[in-house]
């Protein structure tokens, strides 16, 4: 122990003197601290988990279909279980957090990668859907695809509207059904209204202004029936089954707010059919916009 104390008083000493070698090695020490810091940081920022994005909606909206215009699903019939696929962003649609990066930062390229996780829309599957948004790691968003023609008949209004209703309720849970003062950060939802090529499409707006009615509608009746089949809806927060504030009167995408979550309805055709050309980029900017 003496020997080793003598050897650091040595080398303490040696290394404040004024020689050449201490000189030497000291500049090379404080060369050397930072470019090791730099690797340490660097890799860390290598193991980041990849941004994962839930994919969703009624059967037959496209979904599948947006997929492999950036990835390679296994199949493109009806699923009967989430698959998880490896996109990359288009070129020319800039992540929000490389705005400010250098265009020809090799670190970019990797980091434009996405994970999207394909869900069933099937009726009887959709719990699948559910159990991804809880148990997804890094997720960043919600896309909810919608046929917007199919979106001109009451049944399919209704089944959309149906669906949109209790994954928005899902998420709002989430938020406030946390243990803590703070709910976890809300997540965004992006309602995808494809097929716009189609002659009875409805543009976004009016997708929007329908699927805010149809919910108005379902919120009311299922209020309706809870206080039927006398459950109490005036309890704490965590426990309420209603949708946006109150659960009373007219239901818009913004009540969605109080839970941190941003509804965004943005048109597109993923199905482009001979000549014409898809009509996805709105779709993939604002992917990026959560990146």
């Amino acid at each position: 122990m003496a020997v080793d104390m003598d050897t650091a008083r040595e080398w303490l000493t040696w290394s404040f003197s004024p020689t050449i070698g201490a000189m030497v090695f000291t500049l090379l020490l404080s060369l050397s601290l930072p470019i090791l810091f730099h690797l340490f940081l660097y890799r860390q920022r290598a193991a980041v988990v990849v941004p994962s994005f839930v994919l969703l909606g009624p059967s037959g909206a496209g979904k599948t279909t947006l997929l492999t215009l950036r990835g390679t699903p296994t199949a493109t019939h009806t699923s009967q279980a989430p698959q998880t696929v490896t996109c990359t962003l288009p070129t020319g649609i800039t992540v929000e957090s490389h705005k400010y990066r250098a265009s020809d930062d090799p670190s970019t390229k990797k980091e434009r990668q996405i994970e999207v996780t394909d869900t069933p829309g099937h009726g009887k599957l959709r719990q699948h859907a559910y159990d991804t948004i809880t148990a997804a790691a890094s997720l960043k968003g919600l896309i909810f695809v919608v046929d917007a023609a199919a979106l001109s008949s009451p049944q399919g209004l209704s089944e959309a509207a149906t669906y949109l209703h209790d994954t928005l309720l899902v998420l709002q849970k989430r938020h406030t059904g946390a243990k803590s003062s703070k709910g976890p950060a809300g997540i965004p939802v992006l309602i995808a209204a494809n097929k716009l090529d189609l002659f009875t499409a409805l543009p976004a707006q009016l997708v929007k202004k329908r699927l805010e009615d149809e919910i108005t509608k379902i919120r009311s009746t299922r209020a309706k029936g809870l206080l039927d089949s006398a459950v109490d809806i005036e309890g704490d927060d965590e426990d309420r089954e209603w949708l946006g504030e109150g659960g009373e009167g007219d239901f818009n995408f913004g009540q969605m707010k109080e839970a941190e979550i941003e509804v965004s309805v943005l048109g597109g055709n993923a199905s482009a059919k001979g000549d014409e050309k898809t009509q996805v980029d709105a779709w993939w900017t604002w992917i990026a916009q959560q990146m």
